[in-house]
């Protein structure tokens, strides 16, 4: 039988999900298969709504070796796991003559601990009881928690954190599951047989598509303990988000509160002597840290220095010391070494890496918001150490032994992938050469007409925004884009403290219109209500640069306070710019306008997600108009329709809203 040909397999996948056919979509499934064929990587920028899902799982699917796919967010690995992956086999099963299987892979913390769930967390004296059901009132939400987790451990069939509905806080989370450091280990836990991370390992171990996260993805490559199987193929999605995840992930933190755990965790399991010293290193580093400032340290201060020391040295002590005494009357006693020694030897790790110095390494105080009660956080300062870039660490362990396709809406930075190429350790595109990985990048564009479906409007009469000045001008703008518009805006602002004062003022300006505010409510309630009352309104930061999917009407509008830039104070970000000006290079264009033309054409996206949707994306930041640099950003946003005139964004925006009204008031959905 000859095999079939991949517009044949794309053909029955679309069809087999209800989807139709578009040009994007297949110039990247064969953009994926040459690549895979080829043993080469891809980086391909693929427009909301092309299909990009289907565009490189069939592809993989055909090409039969196992795939792993990375994920960052936890919408798209439940897409694929629960529609896209079972419809797309079914599909191909007549035509591919097999049944590709597929499971889905995270980090051990995401799955119930049965060990945890019965046996109970060995506890710190100050948190309460052994037993956490028995310390944790059944009237409390906490107590309430733990015993509906309880009833869902008979019921689940995975475990797994995400399927758990309603969720629960990570403080009930954290009774009921464990680190990878802190498990015992299949082979000498009682529930080892049970256990619902190693099943999940196993099913991967067995499947053909292992879909997990970009964080267990970082963990495989950083750590060097294989946690994914073996792989011909990995396919990383959402691939804008992959160097922030894996420098996430190889960040070190130390608190006060979390080296105190470790010193109670320690001090029943050893030597009154090996006790002590750890207390007091503890002690010392806590009186440093109650009077840090937040900033980069670029050298480590003497007295900071021997304090780290210190706790290296009395960490190594106890570690020694807790391998070589059993104490029987320790309830529990495997549990509570393991649990010990884990705390301990993540203390001493980044105590040992900011001693040891690196110039490849940032260290910095930062300072937060009491939160979490005094277990979780006792003091407002914690010191952290992270990668300057992780670039080299990607080139090595990425892009070796495998093919690499890496995909998202948003690659393509000022015309060219060669910015985010740099950010994954990837020579400009056609550098030759035996250690260079060869990737291509291919734009299949978007099945949306931008300059007929939107507008870009840059409100270049304002005046420049300043760090932390007052924005009255802003406001007025924002009130009467927001009044013309009838409601229906997402606004994107560059801190929580601009989004709250924008919510505050505007609630009392425009009480006709609903203003919801990121925190006052879960992301997924708060996306929810907006999706559902056009008049409303949705102001926040971050996380809704990129996470806000809500097609038609009820967005029209998106507002951009002030182009994202990194703070200057900003530590990690400040250190990779110098040393890119150290190295000859442009530091402001590689790091802080890269970072702000990813978040910018990441928020622009939120604006068209159907054929049908019309609206205005607005900047309320004149820079974007009169910058040199603001032609770099405009290159790196959808081609939208572009002016700098208030009056015509206004009568669009009117007429846009009279539309959509006259479509509600007739009860029917818009037409494309």
């Amino acid at each position: 039988m000859t095999k079939p040909s991949l517009p044949e397999l794309l053909h029955a996948a679309v069809t087999a999900v209800g989807g139709t056919e578009r040009p994007g979509q297949v110039a990247m499934a064969e953009a994926v298969e040459e690549a895979i064929d080829g043993g080469s990587h891809l980086l391909v920028q693929a427009g909301t709504g092309t299909g990009k899902s289907l565009g490189y799982l069939v592809p993989a699917l055909a090409h039969g070796e196992r795939v792993v796919v990375a994920t960052a967010t936890l919408a798209l690995q439940r897409q694929l796991v629960e529609r896209d992956l079972p419809r797309t086999v079914d599909a191909l099963h007549p035509q591919l003559r097999r049944r590709p299987e597929f499971a889905m892979l995270k980090g051990r913390s995401n799955y119930l601990c049965l060990h945890r769930l019965h046996e109970g967390v060995p506890q710190d004296e100050e948190d309460g009881l052994f037993d956490q059901f028995e310390a944790a009132a059944p009237t409390s939400k906490l107590g309430q928690d733990l015993l509906r987790m309880r009833d869902w451990a008979d019921e689940t069939e995975t475990g797994d954190r995400d399927d758990l509905t309603p969720g629960v806080s990570d403080r009930a989370w954290a009774q009921v599951s464990v680190s990878s450091r802190e498990c015992l280990g299949a082979t000498k836990c009682a529930y080892g047989a049970e256990c619902f991370a190693e099943s999940a390992r196993e099913r991967a171990k067995l499947s053909d598509v292992v879909v997990t996260n970009h964080a267990l993805l970082a963990i495989d490559a950083i750590e060097g303990a294989p946690v994914l199987p073996q792989h011909e193929v990995l396919i990383v999605d959402e691939a804008h988000e992959l160097v922030s995840r894996v420098t996430g992930v190889a960040t070190g933190e130390l608190t006060p509160g979390q080296v105190n755990r470790a010193v109670r965790r320690a001090a029943k399991l050893v030597n009154e002597k090996a006790a002590d010293q750890l207390q007091t290193a503890a002690e010392g580093f806590e009186r440093l840290m109650e009077l840090a400032l937040p900033g980069r340290l670029e050298e480590i201060p003497e007295d900071l220095g021997y304090a780290l020391m210190a706790l290296r040295d009395a960490c190594r002590t106890v570690i020694s010391a807790i391998g070589t005494t059993r104490d029987k009357s320790v309830q529990d006693e495997d549990a509570v070494r393991k649990q010990a020694l884990a705390s301990v030897e993540s203390v001493h790790d980044v105590a040992e890496r900011i001693t040891n110095g690196s110039e490849w390494d940032v260290v910095w105080y930062e300072r937060h918001e009491p939160r979490g009660g005094a277990a979780y956080r006792q003091s407002g300062a914690s010191l952290r150490v992270a990668p300057m870039s992780v670039s080299g660490l990607l080139r090595e362990k990425l892009f070796t032994d495998r093919s690499v396709v890496l995909t998202s809406a948003t690659l393509k930075l000022g015309g060219d992938f060669n910015g985010v190429g740099a950010s994954l350790g990837l020579a400009p595109e056609g550098t030759e050469g035996d250690d260079v990985p060869q990737w291509k990048g291919v734009d299949v564009g978007s099945p949306f007409d931008y300059r007929k479906q939107g507008i870009l409007y840059v409100a270049k009469h304002l005046a420049r925004p300043a760090r932390d000045g007052d924005r009255g001008d802003m406001l007025d703008e924002l009130t009467e884009l927001i009044q013309a518009a009838g409601g229906r805006t997402l606004g994107l602002f560059s801190s929580m403290r601009a989004a709250q004062l924008a919510a505050e003022e505007l609630r009392s300006r425009i009480p006709e219109y609903p203003i919801l505010l990121q925190g006052e409510e879960t992301l997924g309630e708060l996306i929810k209500s907006f999706a559902a009352d056009p008049g409303t309104c949705l102001f926040g930061t971050l996380s809704l640069w990129q996470g806000v999917d809500v097609p038609g009407p009820s967005c029209q509008l998106v507002v951009m306070d002030k182009i994202p830039f990194p703070r200057p104070d900003d530590p990690l970000m400040s250190a990779r710019q110098k040393a890119v000006e150290e190295a000859g290079g442009n530091g402001f264009m590689a790091v802080a306008a890269t970072h702000a033309a990813l978040l910018m054409a990441q928020g622009a996206g939120r604006l068209v997600r159907a054929s049908g949707d019309r609206g205005v994306v607005a900047v309320l930041d004149q820079r974007l108009a009169t910058a040199r640099y603001g032609s770099y950003l405009k290159a790196s946003l959808p081609d939208f329709w572009f002016t700098t005139d208030r009056n015509q964004v206004r009568k669009s925006l009117a007429a846009i809203d009279a539309k959509a009204r006259q479509t509600e008031a007739e009860g029917q959905p818009e037409s494309d």
